[in-house]
């Protein structure tokens, strides 16, 4: 028998020896997150790692993700157009019904323009540095989200960070960039203010009328990040700005198709002019291959359930309203939160861990969110109730928590 030679990898260094250091150090601090298995389709009853549980943790807000009419819709397209498109919109990748969505969207929020990009992440880290430059200033909230974030660090913009919704601290910041201009004390070229409509850790609301008020003092534009807000907020779920009826005072939306909408997807609502220079700039858009015909028209059905069933809205708001309650009924702490996202805030992350795994056992699937996600002393359990919730599955949920909270101490026994 011939000896095999060593192979050579056994011996030698392995460069990224730290990744698996990283994981034991999050295993070790308890924030390390497997990823839950789902095995049904999205809707108030799923089953995730093989047990049967009912769901508070989908972005589903409307119970679209299952809706026959988008299915049939998808099915359909599937049938018409192939399964995808072929290449990025600028070169073979634009189809009929990537242009009916845009045109659909556009009527819907009442804009001039809208342009579609591969998700909501994307339209922000493809929108922001397009239009705000190094001549230019972001103000942006304390607590907007990460792809806000991201999209002015690929920005060359420099940016001022306001205290979370504080509007005073906001003008402040507007007044003294107008004042004294930039580094070199030139004039800005513009002011970009950015905020989400609503806050997706706690469910908060933007002030948007006296933030465009203050922006509007200052000769600032106004965009507003409506991925939580778009099939939630204002009429048919047009989203914050018809909510607070701003029409023509917003610059920019940006909006998800699949929260609410229940696809996949994002999109950029705003002036012709916005739409055409994402076009030839924006790099997600330029250099990702367009959505498969299946999700464009199931996008565009979508719309077309939020306008002829205002129902599933009015029922969405119907359980939010008992499902918070409840919860503040049993002594939970909610928080700030004025939308169908309600926290239940726990304290430390090792408790809203905790807390997540009974949930589960007692067949309510609600994970956990904890730092860096949120402050060390904020970990909390985020629930989401939606339209396809019945009564009975939200007294089931509201059953669970009450026996959980009590055990822990997380209320009053």
């Amino acid at each position: 028998m011939t000896n095999r030679p060593e192979d050579p990898m056994s011996t030698r260094p392995d460069p990224l020896a730290h990744l698996a250091l990283e994981l034991d150090e999050l295993k070790a601090a308890r924030l390390y997150r497997p990823l839950r298995v789902m095995s049904t389709a999205q809707g108030p009853e799923v089953v995730v790692d093989g047990r049967g549980v009912i769901s508070l943790s989908s972005n589903n807000y409307l119970g679209l993700a299952d809706h026959p009419r988008l299915k049939a819709a998808a099915v359909a397209a599937v049938a018409d157009y192939g399964a995808g498109s072929g290449a990025v919109r600028t070169i073979a990748g634009t189809m009929t019904l990537h242009e009916a969505l845009e045109a659909h969207l556009a009527r819907f929020k009442h804009v001039e323009a809208v342009l579609t990009f591969q998700s909501g992440f994307t339209c922000n880290t493809g929108v922001i540095p397009v239009v705000a430059g190094e001549r230019d200033l972001i103000v942006s909230d304390q607590l907007n989200h990460a792809s806000i974030i991201d999209g002015m660090r690929l920005s060359k913009a420099p940016r001022e960070i306001y205290p979370h919704r504080d509007v005073d601290a906001l003008r402040a910041i507007l007044e003294r960039a107008r004042r004294e201009g930039d580094a070199q004390g030139r004039p800005y070229r513009s002011i970009l203010v950015v905020t989400d409509g609503v806050f997706s850790m706690d469910g908060d609301v933007a002030p948007l009328p006296a933030i465009v008020e203050a922006a509007e003092a200052f000769e600032a534009a106004v965009m507003v990040d409506d991925a939580h807000a778009s099939g939630v907020l204002g009429r048919d779920g047009r989203g914050s700005v018809d909510h607070f009826d701003l029409h023509g005072r917003v610059a920019i939306q940006v909006g998800t198709l699949s929260k609410a909408m229940g696809v996949l997807g994002g999109y950029v609502a705003g002036s012709q002019a916005l739409r055409d220079l994402l076009i030839q700039r924006a790099r997600p858009f330029l250099f990702s291959t367009s959505h498969p015909p299946a999700v464009a028209a199931a996008c565009l059905e979508a719309i077309r359930v939020m306008e002829e069933e205002p129902e599933l809205l009015e029922r969405l708001w119907e359980n939010t309203r008992w499902f918070k309650a409840e919860l503040s009924r049993l002594g939970f702490d909610t928080g700030a939160s004025e939308t169908p996202i309600t926290p239940v805030i726990v304290g430390d992350s090792a408790a809203a861990i905790e807390f997540a795994e009974r949930l589960f056992a007692e067949g309510v699937f609600a994970p956990s969110v904890v730092y860096p996600t949120v402050a060390l002393d904020r970990a909390r359990i985020r629930t989401i109730v939606t339209a396809a919730h019945t009564r009975g599955h939200l007294e089931r949920c509201v059953a669970a928590f009450d026996r959980v909270g009590r055990a822990m101490g997380v209320i009053a026994g």
